[in-house]
């Protein structure tokens, strides 16, 4: 009996190890043991609280929530497993410095716990051979679990600080108004193209940085902010729309080159496959957004083109002469990517005007299609 509570003790320790390297030193979505299982479950939780307006707030305490209790898990779980390795041992290959050794669990947790800390603990010591080698062995579990985990939290908050640094140049580019239009008068002013380019370099730089802090750190995925400008979900629809309007709006000839460079394939690849990878890692959801979007979007999107031609040619955007076809190429493109979008927003409980507010008011438009 004694040799099975040390061997359930020991693969426990094992399972909080490998959750460990999986979590920190694996990095990729989707994996880990405890991690994944525990930072879905706190955010249904705080999903289903019923908090009213307060709700966006308490939202944004999730992150951090789901970062304590998983350092608090691990320090747990690895106590617990040492605890039971300690327990048959006391009295015998562990004695107390002074008096009568205590024999019961929750002093061998005490016990466990103690030797995986720095300090140790000065009133138990091993007096075997096998219990100074576990001692031992627990010290360096212990380093190393807190060095890694403190690492970690740096690493995150790195990340969390280029996404929103991402999400917050988008919206400013924009002039604050999350409209992909908007954004290409300011990218192109005068129709000056060489300079929106180099932009769009960056943020195709910055893009492929985001998706793959979100490959690395999954846990980001549940820092969600109360300003919609910082979700992934806004920088994403902002940048695929925007690129949408850039392939299907403007001139082949004097634009062409814009539209065929490296910099704009990278940056819709890039965006294309940070929705996709959160859909398909936390939503489980990316065979449900095979579905053909109804005609009713489609036709939105069709007067969205439409509506963004005025503003783009009035700031001397170069533009293409066919607006039927452009119109059918956009639509076309828009239906790779807005199922996506419509997925993630809600999973972060964010409604689709918070992340396309420029779509809310946007007016009637006549449709080619019609006579």
């Amino acid at each position: 009996m004694d040799a099975l509570e040390q061997a359930f003790g020991a693969v426990l320790m094992l399972l909080v190890l490998l959750d460990v390297f999986l979590t920190v030193l694996y990095a990729r979505a989707g994996a880990g043991i405890f991690s994944q299982r525990l930072a879905r479950m706190i955010w249904r939780l705080f999903r289903h609280l019923p908090m009213g307006a307060a709700r966006p707030a308490a939202l944004s305490f999730c992150g951090p929530t789901i970062l304590v209790l998983l350092v608090l898990v691990w320090s747990t779980l690895l106590a617990f497993g040492a605890g039971l390795i300690v327990h048959p041992e006391l009295g015998i290959g562990i004695r107390a410095s002074t008096g009568e050794t205590p024999t019961d669990f929750i002093t061998a947790v005490y016990v466990g716990g103690s030797s995986l800390s720095i300090v140790g603990a000065s009133d138990f010591a091993p007096h075997t051979a096998a219990m100074k080698v576990l001692f031992l062995f627990n010290s360096v579990i212990g380093t190393s679990v807190i060095s890694l985990t403190l690492t970690y939290l740096m690493q995150v908050y790195s990340a969390l600080r280029e996404r929103n640094a991402l999400g917050l140049k988008l919206h400013a580019m924009s002039a604050e108004t999350g409209d992909a239009a908007e954004l290409i008068v300011r990218l192109f002013p005068d129709g000056e193209l060489s300079g929106g380019y180099d932009n769009l370099s960056g943020l195709a730089g910055a893009m492929a940085e985001i998706k793959e802090g979100h490959h690395f750190y999954p846990i980001l995925f549940y820092f969600r902010f109360r300003e919609p400008c910082y979700s992934v979900s806004r920088t994403a629809f902002l940048t695929l729309d925007t690129l949408s309007l850039i392939k299907s709006a403007l001139a082949d000839d004097t634009a062409g080159w814009v539209k065929r460079s490296a910099t704009i394939q990278q940056l819709w690849s890039v965006s294309l496959m940070l929705v996709s990878t959160l859909d398909r890692t936390f939503l489980d959801q990316v065979s449900r957004q095979a579905g053909e979007p109804t005609d009713d979007m489609r036709e939105l999107w069709w007067a969205r083109y439409l509506g963004a031609l005025p503003r783009l040619r009035q700031a001397c955007v170069p533009l293409t002469a066919n607006e039927k076809k452009g119109a059918e190429f956009y639509v076309e493109l828009r239906c790779q990517w807005d199922p996506l979008i419509a997925i993630l927003a809600p999973a972060m409980a964010y409604s689709m005007h918070e992340i396309d507010p420029a779509g809310s008011g946007q007016g009637e438009a006549t449709h080619p299609r019609q006579g």
